[in-house]
């Protein structure tokens, strides 16, 4: 088994087609499961062809959390295995109005779903349009093995290794701000700084559910920071535009041993051993890891509105 992952560039909604119809007509002639996330309108132009025969959903139904999409797509194309089925996805995500940051993190996950799911018989293809931003593009073309040319799948000579495209996502994090709160940690009972975040996150409307997943993943790191790092172990918690930002930070040199950066991939995935960082980067809305001789940071941000 292995997974194929193409790229579609496209200029108009004919360029598109002529990718998105044969991808998905294959499928359907294969009895396998096939389903479309695109925009409203291009959704529209294949009903006109493949009606209910295709599943459609929402791109921001589909495209919440890069974590929680591999989790779903893995979980989705295992399932079907089981059953002897296949499953072939064509993934437009919506980039409009993306933070950097976000738009980043979603090119990685176009990255890692060839590492993810490689052992999986799916198929995946990618529409990008040529007016996107020229990042995106430089992106699109470093995380797909294949591009679609006329029509066809073909080698795509500009694909990096995962790993290397991964690294390039991670820059030096800024410092924490002169104004951010700071509280040293000596002991694993750590009601103290999970009464101080709740207390702080209150004051923002954070509550309820996001903010009990946001101290499971703090429990989760300051745990491992206290059992593994150097002291001291400091907790530094500010708000940052719509976030509550939380990092832990040691002055141990950790050596990750995943290849494509800690807790990207799901457990029992390629060089990825551990449920830990997996877990919190499920729970918190995005996750920043740097490490090196001055010690390690790991960043956790928790958006105040869903």
């Amino acid at each position: 088994m292995a997974l194929t992952h193409v790229a579609l560039p496209y200029d108009a909604d004919e360029d598109f087609l002529e990718g998105a119809f044969p991808f998905l007509d294959e499928g359907l002639e294969r009895d396998e499961t096939v389903l479309a996330v695109t925009c409203e309108h291009k959704t529209g132009l294949l009903r006109e062809k493949f009606g209910a025969q295709v599943r459609y959903v929402p791109p921001a139904a589909f495209y919440e959390h890069p974590a929680r999409v591999v989790s779903r797509v893995l979980h989705q194309m295992e399932t079907a295995a089981e059953r002897g089925r296949r499953v072939r996805l064509l993934a437009e995500p919506d980039w409009k109005g993306r933070a950097d940051w976000e738009t980043v993190e979603w090119l990685r996950l176009e990255a890692l779903v060839n590492v993810a799911l490689a052992r999986t018989d799916g198929s995946i293809m990618c529409p990008y349009h040529a007016s996107l931003p020229r990042p995106v593009l430089d992106g699109a073309r470093h995380t797909h093995p294949l591009l679609a040319r006329d029509g066809l799948p073909r080698d795509n000579p500009a694909y990096l290794d995962p790993a290397v495209f991964s690294a390039m996502c991670d820059p030096p994090l800024p410092p924490a701000p002169g104004h951010a709160l700071e509280m040293p940690l000596r002991s694993a009972d750590l009601r103290e700084p999970r009464a101080l975040i709740t207390v702080y996150a209150h004051r923002y409307g954070l509550a309820g559910h996001r903010l009990h997943q946001l101290l499971v993943a703090l429990t989760e790191v300051a745990t491992n920071a206290l059992s593994h790092g150097e002291p001291p172990v400091l907790l530094r918690v500010w708000e940052e535009r719509d976030a509550l930002l939380c990092e832990v930070s040691d002055r141990g040199h950790w050596c990750p041993s995943e290849r494509h950066g800690p807790g990207w991939l799901p457990p029992g995935t390629a060089g990825s051993p551990r449920l830990g960082l997996w877990a919190v980067r499920m729970l918190c809305g995005r996750v920043q890891v740097r490490t090196g001789v001055e010690g390690t940071r790991i960043r956790l941000h928790t958006p105040f509105r869903a």
